[in-house]
């Protein structure tokens, strides 16, 4: 897997570049780059594995731009990164004992309420509205939960955190996804390092889409602090309803196969 043709590592910067893009504003990159490794011919589980690497570039690249202009503050956010990197490094190692049947039969639909969540949902901005859930519970119950999430599955992460910051924590939409993306890189750092300690990461690959990830996401999350609410909530509505559609329209999802279609 290190000889892959030279079109074949072009396609997935391409690809990377276009996640980044888009998982920097809604979420969702895992929706092109993990079907990109498997078109690629790389195996699942090193799919699995390298996908953790180069979504760090991505969500590290998104944390970066959001810090700079003030979206999120890195210093009193890191307990809560930390928390985040920790729960996604226990949700992989559960991820190599556990199936993942029950999470990939419920995920689609709960994207589709989390997209009617957004479209139905009035008055919805970059201004923070009515705190339900202190930072401090917020950090010891959504961020382990969510980042263990993330490790154990992954698909829908950014679209989970978004909905808990905003619901929960209060939080407006550019807040939000700046803090979804750091909250993001946290748990991917968890994930990654089990990945890679059971030899799995496919480094040429992981670095390529990588530097793909990086370039997109700096382009994105401009795009996204230009735009606010106005560009993130239609594309987060439609990243869920993309997503969900995959899940289900995929012959492995588990209720396809138990129904036998």
């Amino acid at each position: 897997m290190t000889d892959l043709a030279l079109h074949l590592l072009l396609f997935l910067f391409i690809v990377g570049f276009l996640a980044g893009f888009i998982d920097s504003i809604a979420g969702g990159g895992g929706l092109l780059t993990i079907p990109a490794m498997l078109i690629a011919g790389i195996p699942p589980l090193q799919t699995l594995g390298s996908n953790k690497l180069q979504s760090m570039f991505g969500s590290s690249s998104a944390t970066i731009a959001y810090a700079r202009k003030g979206h999120v503050q890195l210093k009193t956010q890191l307990p809560m990164a930390a928390i985040s990197v920790a729960s996604g490094a226990v949700g992989a190692y559960v991820a190599t004992y556990v199936p993942g049947d029950v999470l990939k039969a419920l995920l689609p639909f709960l994207l589709v309420a989390i997209a009617a969540y957004f479209t139905f949902k009035p008055n919805m901005s970059d201004v923070d509205s009515h705190q339900r859930m202190s930072p401090l519970i917020f950090s010891l119950t959504m961020a382990p939960l969510i980042g263990f999430y993330d490790g154990v599955f992954g698909p829908g992460t950014g679209s989970f955190l978004m909905l808990a910051f905003v619901s929960l924590a209060g939080f407006g939409m550019l807040k939000a996804t700046a803090h979804t993306k750091l909250l993001n890189f946290g748990s991917n750092i968890g994930a990654f390092a089990v990945f890679l300690f059971n030899g799995v990461v496919l480094w040429k690959v992981g670095i390529v889409m990588g530097v793909g990830q990086f370039l997109g996401a700096q382009t994105g999350s401009r795009f996204a602090m230009k735009s606010g609410a106005k560009l993130i909530k239609p594309l987060l509505v439609i990243t869920c309803v993309a997503l969900a559609a995959k899940l289900i329209l995929d012959p492995t999802n588990p209720i396809r196969v138990w129904m036998g279609f």
